[in-house]
C-alpha cells in the first residue's frame, strides 16, 4: 500500500517539477531574464511560491536547471549523438553544421535572453558559462579530430580554429540569418557546412 501511495506522488512531484520548468522557459523568452523571479514562475504555473522552493533551492539552481530541460525536450543529445559516428572529420564538421543549424532556432530565444543577462545577473551567469563550456567542449572535439586526421587547414591551430568556430555558431550570427535575413534552419546548415569545410578543411 505505502507503495502505492508513494509512486502517485513521485509522478504529481515530476510533473509538478517539469511544469515549473515550462513556465521558467516561457517566461525568460517572452519576458526576459530579469521578469522571471520565483514568484512570477509559480504563478505562471499555477502553484504556490512555496511550492517552486520545494523543486529549487534557489532562483540561480532554477535557471541552471532551466538549461537541462530545454535540453532534455529539445532533445540536444539525441540530434547531436550521429556526429560522433560520422566517418571522417569532414563528414562530422559537415553534419554538425547541419545538426546545429536545426537545433538553435528551437532554442534561440532562451539562449539570447539568458545571455543578455549573463554580465549583470549572476543568476544567469552560471548557466550562461555551462552552456559556452559544453558549446566551446563539442567545437574543439570536432577540430581535434580535424588535426588528427592530417586535414587541419594550415594557418590554424586546435585552439584558434576551436575559437573562430564558436564565435561562428553564436547567437548572435544565428539571429542575424534566421530573423533579419530570413534564412530558413536548411539554408543556414548547407552554408555553415560549405563555411566550415572551406575554412578549416586542407585543400589539395
Amino acid at each position: 500500500m505505502a507503495r502505492s501511495i508513494e509512486e502517485p506522488r513521485n509522478a504529481r512531484s515530476r510533473r509538478s517539477r517539469l511544469a515549473l520548468l515550462r513556465a521558467a522557459r516561457e517566461l525568460v523568452e517572452e519576458q526576459g531574464v530579469a521578469a522571471t523571479t520565483m514568484a512570477a514562475v509559480a504563478e505562471r504555473a499555477g502553484v504556490s511560491r512555496r511550492a517552486v522552493y520545494l523543486h529549487f533551492a534557489s532562483r540561480a539552481d532554477l535557471m541552471s536547471q532551466m538549461f537541462g530541460y530545454v535540453n532534455e525536450a529539445e532533445d540536444l543529445e539525441g540530434r547531436f549523438a550521429p556526429i560522433g559516428d560520422a566517418p571522417d572529420a569532414v563528414a562530422a564538421l559537415e553534419l554538425f553544421a547541419r545538426r546545429h543549424a536545426e537545433f538553435m532556432p528551437r532554442i534561440l530565444a532562451v539562449s539570447r535572453a539568458v545571455e543578455r543577462e549573463a554580465g549583470r545577473d549572476p543568476d544567469a551567469a552560471e548557466p550562461w558559462q555551462t552552456v559556452l563550456y559544453w558549446r566551446s567542449e563539442l567545437n574543439r572535439a570536432l577540430i581535434r579530430r580535424l588535426d588528427e586526421e592530417g586535414v587541419l587547414a594550415p594557418g590554424w591551430t586546435v585552439d584558434t580554429a576551436a575559437d573562430m568556430l564558436l564565435a561562428l555558431i553564436s547567437n548572435e550570427v544565428t539571429g542575424t540569418l534566421l530573423d533579419d535575413r530570413g534564412w530558413t534552419p536548411e539554408q543556414i546548415g548547407d552554408h555553415m557546412a560549405l563555411l566550415l569545410r572551406s575554412t578549416f578543411v586542407a585543400h589539395g
